[in-house]
C-alpha cells in the first residue's frame, strides 16, 4: 500500500460512522467465535466428543502417516485460540465497528473460525476426505485475511497482537496441518505413493511445507508469527518421527532441520528489510 492509500485508509478510519451492517458483522463475529470455541472443547474429548487423535479411526493420530506431529505440537491451538477470542471481543467494541482493517478481514475472520468448527465436527464424524476440503478452505481463507492485513495497515498495539500476531500463528499452523492432514486422507485411501518410499515422501512433503513457509517469510518481509507457527509444527513432526512407533530418522532431520532454516530466513528478511519497512509481527 502506497503512503497516498495509507493515509486515505486512515482518514477513513477517522471519518467513518458505524452503520447497521457493521454491528451485524461484530455480532456475527461474535458467534462464530463461541462456535470455534465449542468445537475445540468437543474435539478435546470433553462433552463426550472424542479426541482428534482418536477420531476418524485414528487417521490423525501421531503415528498415523510421516507428516503427522507429536501431541505436544497442538499446544499452539491454545494460544491461536485465545488470540482469536481476545480478536472476537476486541473486534467488537463500538470504535472497531467502522475500522477499515474490520470491515474488510471481519468476514474472513468470521468464515476461518466457521471453518475451524466444521472442521472439528467433520472428524468427529470419521469424514476424513471432507475434513481435508475444508482445512484446505481454511488455509486458502487465512491466506487472503492475512493479504488483506498487509495493504490495510493497523498500527495500534491490539491490531499487532490480535490481527496481525494471531492470524499469522494460526496462518503458519494451518499451513503445515493441511500438509498433514491431506498426507493422513491419502495414506487412509490406500495410496501407494508410485513405487516411493514412506520415507521418500515425507522427506518431498517437509520440503514443501518449508518452500512454502520460506515462500510466505520472504513475502510479508520477515514477519516472525507465521514462521514461528510454521516451525513449531515441522519440529513436532520430527519429535514424533523420532519418538513414537513411526520412526523415521531420514524424516525426522529432514522436518527438525527445516524448522530451524524456515526462522533463519524469516529472521534474515526482517532483519536485512530494517530500515526500509516497519517492524511487524
Amino acid at each position: 500500500m502506497t503512503s497516498a492509500s495509507t493515509s486515505t485508509a486512515a482518514a477513513t478510519s477517522i471519518g467513518a460512522r458505524p452503520v447497521a451492517a457493521d454491528r451485524v458483522r461484530q455480532v456475527a463475529v461474535l458467534v462464530s467465535a463461541v462456535l470455534a470455541l465449542v468445537g475445540a472443547f468437543v474435539g478435546s474429548g470433553a462433552a463426550g466428543g472424542t479426541p482428534i487423535a482418536k477420531a476418524a479411526g485414528g487417521a490423525l493420530s501421531a503415528d498415523a502417516t510421516m507428516l503427522s506431529p507429536a501431541g505436544p505440537a497442538f499446544a499452539i491451538w491454545t494460544v491461536i485460540y485465545l488470540g482469536l477470542v481476545g480478536y472476537a471481543i476486541w473486534q467488537a467494541f463500538p470504535s472497531q465497528a467502522a475500522k477499515p482493517r474490520q470491515r474488510g478481514i471481519g468476514y474472513w475472520m468470521l468464515a476461518s473460525l466457521l471453518l475451524n468448527a466444521f472442521w472439528i465436527l467433520s472428524v468427529q464424524f470419521g469424514m476424513l476426505a471432507v475434513s481435508a476440503v475444508l482445512i484446505a478452505a481454511l488455509l486458502v481463507v487465512l491466506i487472503v485475511a492475512f493479504v488483506l492485513l498487509q495493504r490495510i495497515h493497523g498500527g495500534s498495539t491490539a491490531d499487532a497482537i490480535l490481527f496481525d500476531g494471531t492470524t499469522g500463528l494460526y496462518l503458519g499452523w494451518v499451513m503445515v496441518a493441511t500438509v498433514a492432514n491431506v498426507t493422513s486422507l491419502l495414506v487412509a485411501a490406500g495410496f501407494d505413493g508410485f513405487g516411493w518410499s514412506p520415507h521418500a515422501w515425507g522427506i518431498a512433503l517437509v520440503v514443501v511445507a518449508t518452500v512454502l513457509g520460506a515462500a510466505l517469510a520472504i513475502w510479508d518481509r520477515g514477519r516472525l508469527t507465521p514462521a514461528v507457527a510454521s516451525a513449531w509444527g515441522l519440529a513436532w513432526i520430527g519429535v514424533s518421527r523420532l519418538t513414537g512407533t513411526l520412526v523415521s530418522a531420514p524424516v525426522a532431520i529432514t522436518a527438525i532441520a527445516a524448522a530451524v532454516v524456515l526462522l533463519m530466513i524469516a529472521l534474515a528478511v526482517r532483519v536485512g528489510g530494517r530500515g526500509r519497512t516497519p517492524a511487524r509481527s
